[in-house]
């Protein structure tokens, strides 16, 4: 089985990419786990790629191994595209998810049902060797809703929604055929299956 170090301390998103990427024998691991400290990566790219191969590129300088990152963020269209890509620091770095939510929710507050649309975008990096570099993007078309709902996902999870149903509200399994990280993930996939175990 081969192993990818994952760049990230969001043990939400090596489920998925785990998830996904096991049928074909890979295993994934935080850094951390393998005792290596990636420290904080600037992430100062205008989008989402040029951010996920900043992290990965980190990630691997440190680990000289297989590395998968990723960057993704919530784009309103409403908003201008707001978050996008500063989802993550929306509000603050130390600003927690429940409070991004009520503060993107307030913003929207006068917008209609119809004006609510937004998209999920993911852009992965993939790092085989100093030769090998794999980048993919997926992305996931929804609406923002009213109010938070469902106890499952992470992140924006509980407002953004596909077919009428918040991503906090589906299972894993749902959320990986609906998700832009399902999407950048199997198309990951396909492109990992051209390189031999």
């Amino acid at each position: 089985m081969k192993e990818f170090i994952i760049a990230t301390n969001n043990s939400h998103k090596v489920v998925e990419i785990e998830r996904i990427l096991s049928p074909l024998g890979y295993t994934a691991v935080t850094a951390g786990e393998r005792g290596i400290r990636l420290g904080d990566v600037v992430e100062d790219g205008d989008t989402f790629a040029a951010n996920a191969y900043l992290k990965a590129k980190h990630a691997y300088d440190l680990c000289r191994c297989p590395v998968i990152a990723d960057d993704s963020g919530l784009c309103v269209d409403a908003l201008g595209g707001r978050p996008g890509v500063y989802s993550a620091r929306y509000g603050g770095e130390d600003t927690g998810f429940r409070e991004k939510i009520a503060m993107l929710l307030g913003e929207l507050s006068d917008v209609p049902e119809a004006a609510r649309t937004a998209h999920f975008t993911c852009a992965v990096c993939c790092i085989l060797d100093e030769n090998t570099v794999i980048e993919v993007e997926g992305r996931c078309e929804g609406a923002i809703a009213f109010a938070p709902c469902g106890e499952g996902g992470f992140g924006y999870d509980p407002i953004f929604t596909v077919d009428g149903r918040s991503f906090a509200s589906l299972s894993s399994e749902e959320k990986d055929r609906y998700s832009h990280r399902g999407d950048a993930l199997r198309k990951l996939r396909d492109e990992l299956m051209k390189y031999p175990l």
